[in-house]
């Protein structure tokens, strides 16, 4: 079922190809420092048959900022992080940091080093790290060359510090090139104690080839399997390929597949001496595969078509999905944009089922634009404070929804959006308001902020108001 050690090879010369494959870009240029802070509450109230209250309450603030970064650079700062309380339940309060980090540029801007928490993009879902980097930069041609190598402790998710006795550590060589061409091969060595819990060869790999195909592609290897338990070999492929022949036509495809593998509670177990059970090993897997074709059939007019198969485990049944419908801008020169879409998810033993969309919307001067929407789908994503998000499988929910947005000045737009959703069980009706500001030196900083009050009774009413 898995591909073997083999895959490396195909791994490394992907990588390879993916260096040669297009000319290359200037080394990148400096940047002005920038910054973003933003607010979000959700505050709900639910009753039950029994005249039964219950107050949910959540607050959430995202702060991002970067210093400016220039070749000479004597002090780089970063930050990204998000701070989660909650009231109501008994939810621990959060604190997800993504970046805090200091570091400096040596050598005219060809030496980078970095110390604190960082999330190194070049290494994807593994490349979170508490300690530090150092990078290399070299022009190659009209682009350059980029060597890291890093290492320090394993960050927690949603709370301040690390995982204790987990380090990770390995190294990265990318290559950034034209049109926003990169191809990076990294490997992440992550130990758990005594034990490796994965050693893992990573590939992206971001290919233009000319102005009209367009290549986007990941992959991880594992070198072994997880604790030294099972074996390892190709654990996650993705490709998506673009192809535009003509300007009136755009095909794309993508394959998705991978494996799901509990490589943390795997290491565990063999470090307390527990029974590793042979499907926790196996892990779960899921594969996706499809494909779309656009024809742009008049000025502005847009149909489109696709098909794709997918499987979300090994011993679970093929569903395919088909996919049709098109959208038009300016409609009889009536000023109107639309869009329209059909899908249907055709399951197997649990049958098939159907899902619309429909859109249209209309400026009614150069500030003001209008829209109207309509939904149906088989599932609705709902948050309680017992499970947290959870997904119910209803026989059709239709949603219906209006929006407007007002761009008040050059800097200034507000946002009200209106929606109603039912099904045989659940009403929901909200109330979406919202403003966003722009600093006339937006470049440099920006801020936005939004509240939200919803109540929800024992018959699924729910009222929602967002207020800037």
């Amino acid at each position: 079922m898995r591909a073997r050690h083999p895959a490396c090879t195909w791994l490394v010369a992907a990588s390879v190809a993916g260096f040669c494959s297009c000319p290359q870009t200037a080394a990148a240029q400096a940047t002005r420092a920038w910054g973003r802070i933003s607010f979000f509450t959700n505050v709900s109230s639910t009753s039950d048959t029994d005249g039964d209250r219950r107050s949910l309450g959540e607050f959430v603030t995202t702060v991002t900022y970067r210093s400016p970064e220039e070749a000479d650079t004597a002090m780089d700062v970063g930050f990204d992080g998000r701070f989660a309380g909650y009231s109501g339940s008994e939810r621990d309060p959060r604190v997800s940091l993504y970046d805090a980090w200091v570091g400096t540029r040596l050598m005219d801007g060809a030496l980078r080093v970095r110390g604190g928490q960082l999330w190194l993009n070049e290494l994807g879902a593994i490349g979170a790290i508490m300690g530090g980097v150092v990078e290399y930069r070299r022009p190659v041609g009209s682009g350059h060359l980029r060597t890291a190598g890093f290492g320090g402790l394993e960050p927690n998710t949603y709370e301040a510090g690390y995982v204790e006795d987990v380090r990770r550590y390995g190294g990265y060589l990318a290559y950034d090139g034209q049109g926003a061409q990169r191809s990076v091969l990294g490997y992440v060595l992550i130990r758990n104690g005594d034990l490796t819990e994965r050693s893992v060869l990573t590939t992206t790999n971001y290919v233009p080839v000319g102005q009209r195909v367009f290549i986007y592609q990941a992959a991880e290897v594992d070198l072994q399997g997880p604790a030294g338990q099972g074996s390892g070999g190709l654990t996650y492929f993705f490709v998506n390929g673009r192809v535009t022949p003509t300007p009136r036509l755009d095909i794309q495809g993508t394959f998705h597949r991978g494996l799901s593998i509990d490589a943390r509670t795997i290491t565990l177990d063999q470090m307390n001496g527990r029974p590793i059970p042979p499907k926790l090993l196996d892990g779960l897997l899921f594969e996706s595969a499809g494909g779309r074709v656009t024809v742009e059939v008049a000025r502005g007019v847009r149909v489109f078509g696709g098909y794709g198969i997918d499987k979300n485990n090994q011993d679970s049944e093929q569903t395919t999905r088909v996919t049709a419908g098109g959208y038009a801008n300016n409609v009889a020169g009536s000023g109107v944009d639309a869009t329209v879409s059909f899908s249907r998810f055709d399951r197997g033993m649990p049958g098939s089922f159907d899902s619309w969309y429909f859109s249209v919307g209309r400026s009614l001067t150069s500030k003001i634009y209008l829209s109207g929407d309509y939904t149906s789908s088989l599932s609705v994503a709902r948050f309680t404070s017992d499970a947290g998000l959870i997904v119910e499988t209803r026989p059709q929910t239709d949603r219906y929804s209006g929006s407007a947005v007002v761009n008040l000045t050059r800097l200034v737009s507000l946002l009200v959006t209106l929606e109603y959703a039912n099904d045989d069980a659940y009403t929901d009706a909200r109330l979406l308001a919202g403003a966003s500001y722009r600093h006339p030196r937006a470049r440099k900083w920006g801020h936005s902020s939004f509240s939200r009050v919803s109540f929800l009774t024992h018959r699924g009413h729910c009222r929602e108001y967002w207020v800037a």
